[in-house]
């Protein structure tokens, strides 16, 4: 293990993004391309094998290398393996992106332990293994780095029917202040990304222009583009955010500043429907 020069640039050169088949993930794996960086891709059902490919090819024609892999966060002993691999097909690691994620949505007093475990081991436990194995391969190297994860804006508001997507997001955004407390001698920042609704295919408008969708209930009266969040995650992974850790950011059109708007605006209780 190298000890880390504060004083020593730090220059982003490979990354790891995971879930980067589509969606979020994959407009973040060609903008940190499009920033100088080679790229790890993973997927993870068979339907997203072909996509991920897609990305490898969009990273590639920025001019960089990228490895593809399979990658299951609910495999809690063989997931940390996937990112040492990749690392090291790419020749080191300095930003690792948090993306994978999944959700099953349904009331709380319907949920079974099943969906709940799903949920939960997908986006917090898988979480942990997979980041901790990229913050130690950071240390190792010496020579600092980031860690990005994709949370929502439900680490910090919850919503009716998500109890395991909620305890999750929160629990994720958690463990990146805590870690963030850790790895700041070693010139490692840990940053959250909270997206609010973004036009992917999680939310069945992958193929939608985002500006012609009418959300009454955001400021910015829309949903979000996949661009607009990797565009706040290549400034975390850059030179740019060195006096960056422990923040989530909140990329949601202003959602989140609308609770009290939301609360004295709502004239049914059509809310309290989980569907």
């Amino acid at each position: 293990m190298r000890a880390h020069d504060p004083g020593m640039a730090f220059v982003p050169r490979t990354a790891i993004v995971t879930g980067s088949d589509s969606g979020i993930g994959k407009a973040t794996a060609v903008a940190l391309a499009e920033a100088g960086m080679d790229v790890g891709i993973t997927w993870f059902g068979d339907d997203e094998e072909e996509g991920a490919n897609g990305t490898a090819d969009e990273v590639r024609a920025s001019g960089r290398k990228a490895a593809v892999a399979r990658l299951d966060t609910r495999d809690l002993e063989r997931c940390g393996d996937v990112v040492d691999a990749l690392a090291d097909e790419l020749g080191g690691l300095d930003v690792f992106v948090n993306n994978a994620g999944t959700g099953d949505n349904g009331p709380f007093l319907e949920m079974t332990l099943e969906q709940w475990r799903n949920t939960v081991a997908t986006d917090l436990d898988g979480a942990f293994v997979v980041i901790q194995r990229a913050a130690r391969r950071m240390v190792a190297a010496g020579g600092g780095g980031r860690i990005i994860a994709i949370t929502s804006v439900h680490e910090h508001q919850p919503r009716v029917g998500s109890a395991g997507y909620d305890a999750a997001k929160h629990g994720l955004g958690g463990l990146i202040k805590t870690i963030a407390l850790e790895l700041g001698q070693h010139g490692i920042t840990a940053n959250a990304v909270a997206p609010g609704e973004i036009a992917t295919p999680m939310t069945g408008m992958e193929d939608q222009d985002p500006h012609q969708v009418h959300r009454p209930g955001v400021p910015l009266g829309r949903p979000g583009a996949a661009a607009e969040i990797a565009a706040v995650v290549a400034f975390l992974a850059s030179p740019a955010a060195s006096y960056v850790t422990g923040a989530s950011w909140a990329v949601d059109g202003g959602m989140l500043q609308m609770g009290p708007q939301g609360g004295s605006h709502i004239t049914s209780d059509d809310w309290r429907d989980a569907g």
